[in-house]
Order: structure tokens, then sequence, then C-alpha cells
């Protein structure tokens, strides 16, 4: 039971090491990306310390604009790392041509998944951090009476549920070899668009506010600013976090049953190799 468990372990670490090679491979592309985020945070962030002279309000509190425009820069990007890392899977492996050996090995689909789960996990992190770091040698940001146990409460139990749309999307590459991944790109910006990104939802149409409720986006950026800058929202943070669970509980076996079922799919029907 041990040495299968180890084997296991082994197996979804090789998917993490692989794909920490490929980023150090293509590191410049890694930098322009870097570089890429870091000038859109702050492109963001100074429209929070612009507000003022844009329209002429001498009362307008800038560092909580900031602070607040900072904060869902920051939490998308995190998230939309972790979407586009285990989305894009099957992209990369057309792309290194590596995708019919990977798919024919003696691995368990759930241990390629894991690895990928971790390393976009890990991915995300280290590239949020150094954004944050970045942006905030630009601004004194203050953060009076913020929950920062909350925060990472919600934000871990977050990036769960994420991982679970992510597979969802994953399918759509496997499926639509010519087409699939331009697909994910658009159930990405849906996201964006309606999660309250860089500001409160209540601001959208109606029907708009209702797509919005089933994002999970939604609830972590909320649930991160009720944290990190209190009466921003009503609600207390930790009352965001039974929804993202339930989201995730939901989300991460239905991705994974639905992965297998388009693998069997494109097996059985020639696309697994196909590159367009």
């Amino acid at each position: 039971m041990l040495q299968t468990l180890r084997l296991e372990m082994r197996q979804s670490y090789a998917f993490v090491a692989r794909n920490m090679n490929l980023s150090k491979r293509y590191w410049g592309w890694e930098v322009v990306w870097l570089a890429y985020s870091i000038a859109n945070a702050l492109s963001v962030t100074f429209i929070g310390a612009g507000a003022g002279e844009i329209t002429g309000e001498t009362a307008i509190d800038t560092n909580f604009l900031i602070t607040y425009l900072l904060i869902g820069t920051l939490v998308w990007r995190f998230l939309a790392s972790i979407f586009n890392n285990i989305s894009e899977m099957i992209a990369w492996e057309r792309w290194e041509g590596t995708i019919e050996y990977t798919f024919m090995a003696p691995v368990r689909r759930l241990n390629q998944m894991l690895g990928q789960t971790i390393f976009a996990i890990i991915y995300s992190l280290v590239f949020t951090l150094i954004i944050a770091l970045v942006v905030a040698a630009f601004f004194k940001l203050e953060f009076h009476d913020a929950d920062f146990l909350s925060a990472a409460v919600v934000l871990i139990v977050g990036s769960i549920s994420f991982v679970g749309v992510g597979m969802v999307a994953s399918i759509l590459p496997l499926l639509y070899p010519e087409r699939g991944a331009q697909m994910t790109n658009i159930v990405q910006a849906f996201f964006l668009l309606v999660s309250g990104i860089c500001y409160p939802i209540s601001v959208l149409p109606k029907w708009l506010q209702v797509l919005a409720k089933i994002s999970p986006a939604t609830y972590v950026l909320e649930g991160m600013r009720s944290a990190l800058l209190p009466g921003t929202v009503d609600n207390s943070p930790m009352s965001y976090v039974p929804p993202l669970l339930l989201m995730g509980i939901m989300m991460l076996p239905l991705g994974i049953y639905l992965f297998q079922r388009a693998e069997r799919y494109t097996k059985r029907t020639g696309k697994l190799k196909r590159n367009g």
C-alpha cells in the first residue's frame, strides 16, 4: 500500500518537475508575461491614483481606491494563472509534441491532473507575489484592521474551486484541436467580466449580476476585500468560504469525469494527435 502511494506521488511530482523545466526552457516568455502583468497591474492601480484629477474631486480617498483596485488585479492574476495552467495543459502537450506519449503512458489521469494542479498553484503564487512586491514599491499601502488569516483561507479555498473550473475548460482543447484553446480564453473573458475585478458587481446589469453568482472569482474577490478592506462589502470574510467549498466539491469531480470521457472519445476518433 505504501509503495503504491509512493509511486502515485512520484507520478504526480513528475508532472510538476516537467512543467518547471518547461518554464525554465521558455524563460524568455515568462519574463515577457511577467513584465506585461506588472504593467497591467500598475496601469489599473494608477487609475485609482489619478481618480481625483480625472473627476476634479479632492475628497476622493485615493489610497482606498488604489488598494481596492490592487486587490482585484492581484487576485484575478492569481486565479487566471491557475486557470490558464490547467485549461491549457492539452495545448502545451500538442505544442511540445508529447500528447500521444503522455496519454498512452501507464499513468493515471488523476495523477497528471494533481501534478498539474500543484504546479499551477505554486507558479501562480510566485508570479503574483512578484507582481505585488513590484506594485507595492510604487505606492504607500496601508491595511488597517485587515484580517490576513481569513484572506489566506478565502484565497486557498477559492483556488481549489478555480482548479475545478480549469479542469472543465481543459476538455475544450481536447475535443476541438483547431479552436479549443481559443475557446478557453472566451471562458476566461466571461469570468473577467462578471466577477467584479475592478468594480462591485452591483453596477452590472441585472442579468449579468445573476451570472456573477455562479463565478467562484466573485466570491474570492468579495471575500478578499472583506478581509483586507473591512466595510467594503457587507458580509464577513468567512461567509464566502462555504459557497467556494461547494463549488470546489462540485467542479473537481465533474472536471475529472468530463476529462476522462473526452479523453476516451478523442482516442476513439483519432483527435488526440491532431494539431489543427
